[in-house]
């Protein structure tokens, strides 16, 4: 089901929760949310859903102006990062509970109950209270009573936060596969780059309330549009620089250079941006060489995360290994060039 946005707007009194947003989301597959906490995903998808009106604009689905329309008279099922299940229901009524709305036989809840029960792995559950288990099996009942009921529309709201990093890394394999026979349009808000590219689809890029870019996932993050759209999708932050160009040569600070080859040596001298991302500044190697002063040095698993100040610029290093610094030692790092993307005085992608 195609779902459409036409300058939609959402305020509450003097505040603008969603500036104007024109957005068309692709029909029977995911598309993707991503932006940080109250960047406006909630609220697009509750416009989405019908559980508040836009307070300028038209909300279509399948060329059906629907701006208005009660949730209860739409093909839509929500669910949000905190799971709601009946708390007096078994995991079995639970699920079944949108059948039994519907007026369906018994027969046919118990076959539909079942199914999405095994494929959610919760068939051992049936008879159990939502109390009786784990936060990824009550997590589980709550999106197979989503799935069950079979609408055009399934809005995911972060529905994986409140779980532990296991049972994370499962269900966010296992959700395209749920609803890859389905036919059923997701939209799945995220504040995490990395799963938004592990679920692939369409990708909409959210920031204090504006929809920065739309398009395959995969393409955005190799090709952001705009610096914003490339520091919205990035974890940790991506790193950014203001750099001169004079002839052939990108001058970062004083000490900083190298040779633009390419387009980029043909573009107009003056003041351009360019953003790294942090897996791509290295502590050791060839390449551009930069010195920065160590503001902290963390070690996630096999992993170490540098900050370092580098010509008035806090930039992130990202690399695999343990590389132990000390606070305000002066350190060097190199890049690649060619891993830079350059932006205009405009923000845009060059």
């Amino acid at each position: 089901m195609t779902i459409e946005l036409r300058d939609v707007t959402f305020r509450v009194g003097a505040e603008t929760h969603i500036y104007e947003t024109n957005l068309v989301l692709k029909p029977g597959g995911f598309n993707i949310l991503l932006g940080t906490t109250l960047s406006g995903k909630t609220t697009l998808m509750r416009l989405m859903a019908g559980l508040e009106k836009p307070t300028t604009g038209e909300i279509w689905t399948k060329d059906r102006n629907v701006t208005g329309v009660a949730v209860q008279k739409r093909s839509v099922a929500m669910v949000y990062q905190a799971f709601i299940n009946y708390p007096s229901f078994s995991v079995y009524d639970n699920i079944a509970s949108p059948l039994k709305v519907a007026g369906l036989s018994k027969n046919a809840i118990k076959e539909k109950v079942h199914r999405f029960a095994d494929l959610l792995k919760l068939t051992p559950m049936l008879n159990r209270l939502p109390s009786e288990l784990s936060g990824g099996q009550q997590q589980r009942t709550a999106l197979a009573r989503a799935l069950v009921k079979g609408t055009e529309l399934v809005l995911l709201d972060e529905p994986l936060a409140n779980l532990d990093y296991k049972l994370r890394e499962e269900l966010r394999d296992d959700l395209p596969k749920l609803f890859a026979d389905t036919g059923a349009t997701v939209v799945y808000a995220t504040t995490e780059p990395l799963e938004a590219l592990m679920l692939g689809g369409h990708t909409a890029t959210l920031k204090e309330g504006r929809v920065v870019q739309f398009g395959e996932t995969a393409s955005i993050y190799r090709k952001p549009a705009t610096l914003e759209s490339a520091e919205v999708f990035s974890d940790p932050p991506i790193n950014t620089a203001a750099i001169k160009k004079r002839g052939q040569m990108a001058y970062l600070g004083e000490t900083v250079s190298w040779k633009l080859t390419g387009q980029l040596a043909s573009l107009p001298d003056g003041n351009y941006k360019i953003a790294l991302r942090p897996h791509h500044l290295l502590p050791e190697g060839q390449g551009v060489e930069v010195k920065g002063i160590v503001q902290i040095a963390e070690i996630s698993g096999s992993d170490s995360i540098i900050r370092i100040n580098v010509e008035d610029n806090v930039w992130v290093c990202e690399t695999r290994g343990i590389h132990s610094y000390k606070f305000g030692e002066k350190a060097r790092f190199v890049f690649n060039a060619d891993h830079c993307m350059y932006f205009g005085a405009d923000n845009k992608l060059i």
